[in-house]
């Protein structure tokens, strides 16, 4: 197992700080009273960050398989397999 650390990994570290910014505003604005809307308008922002760093991710894991299994039939199989799996959470 490869364990190398992908290359997307701080930018998903800096999104995932920035969904931890906006739980904390979504927590905020609970205690404080604040319309549904604008907690929802905020949640909304906590999910399309999550979605990106999530992006990230299968991105740089997708490259990373593509880039390690060479051109053998065998390389090919497996990156097919990967795609399928990668599939499952996009």
């Amino acid at each position: 197992m490869d364990t190398r650390r992908h290359t997307s990994h701080p930018a998903v570290v800096k999104r995932l700080r920035r969904v931890e910014g906006h739980l904390r505003s979504v927590l905020a604005m609970i205690d404080g009273g604040r319309p549904c809307l604008d907690i929802a308008q905020q949640l909304h922002a906590v999910e399309r960050a999550v979605a990106e760093a999530k992006r990230t991710l299968i991105r740089d894991h997708l490259d990373h398989c593509l880039d390690t299994t060479g051109s053998t039939a065998a390389g090919r199989r497996a990156s097919i397999v990967e795609v399928k799996a990668i599939a499952r959470y996009l």
